[in-house]
């Protein structure tokens, strides 16, 4: 049975959005324990409070304000440049190059975007440590879009103000699924890159919520496989 129903084709993207951490990299990499890490520690630092009281304030920020430092900003008055060059100063060489992965997006027609709510630095090196920073036209991070975060509205307005990109001919690929609910209703194809089961705490489960929606036009366990055989080959029967 096809993970992928085929609800819309590619034929008419001429662009190309990727998000970045766990989707551009298998979640076994698992940066981001790194980054959560780095959080806990500066939240502890920031506000002087015990770990877990640090863990349980960036917990509740990301699941209510989109991330934590969204809510350090809106609570606190963070300004964000010191905390986005401590959480992304991590070491990216879990991630293997993934040279087929680059070739099938460079192959792809058109221009071809990331758009992540992380930094631009931490974009570069993973992109770098995969060996395809040179297929990418562009990076849009948290800074573009004057820190407002996916999933709001706002954030992907900026960066189609900013990227000039025309949704109706584009296409977004994220791991998140409530990510992809701003691309549909703007008129992009969109494309979940379904990460592992969650577990049972919430912000584990917000990469799930909402899968089951008419916003998730395409779903995929494996992007290059993807990329390969539904957008580069688009009239290919499904696997």
């Amino acid at each position: 049975m096809p993970l992928s129903p085929p609800s819309r084709g590619f034929a008419h993207v001429e662009t190309w959005v990727f998000d970045l951490d766990n989707t551009l990299y298998p979640p076994a990499c698992d940066l981001f324990a790194q980054v959560d890490q780095r959080m806990t520690a500066f939240i502890g630092d920031y506000l002087k409070v015990e770990a877990a009281e640090a863990r349980r304030i960036q917990k509740d920020f990301y699941v209510e304000h989109g991330t934590t430092l969204s809510g350090l900003m809106a609570v606190y008055g963070l300004e964000p440049a010191a905390f986005l060059d401590f959480v992304h100063d991590i070491d990216v060489s879990a991630v293997m190059a993934d040279t087929a992965l680059g070739e099938a997006i460079a192959k792809l027609p058109g221009r071809k975007l990331i758009f992540t709510n992380g930094s631009h630095m931490h974009a570069e090196n993973v992109v770098r440590q995969l060996g395809i920073d040179h297929v990418f036209d562009g990076i849009f991070d948290i800074v573009a879009t004057a820190y407002e975060p996916k999933p709001r509205r706002r954030a992907y307005e900026r960066f189609v103000e900013a990227s000039g990109i025309e949704p109706a001919r584009a296409a977004m690929f994220e791991d998140i699924a409530r990510n992809l609910e701003v691309p549909h209703a703007l008129g992009m194809t969109t494309v979940w890159v379904r990460p592992d089961l969650p577990g049972s705490e919430r912000h584990h489960q917000i990469s799930h919520e909402g899968a089951d929606g008419g916003h998730v036009h395409h779903i995929t366990e494996n992007l290059g496989d993807f990329l390969r055989r539904d957008c580069l080959a688009p009239s290919a029967p499904a696997e």
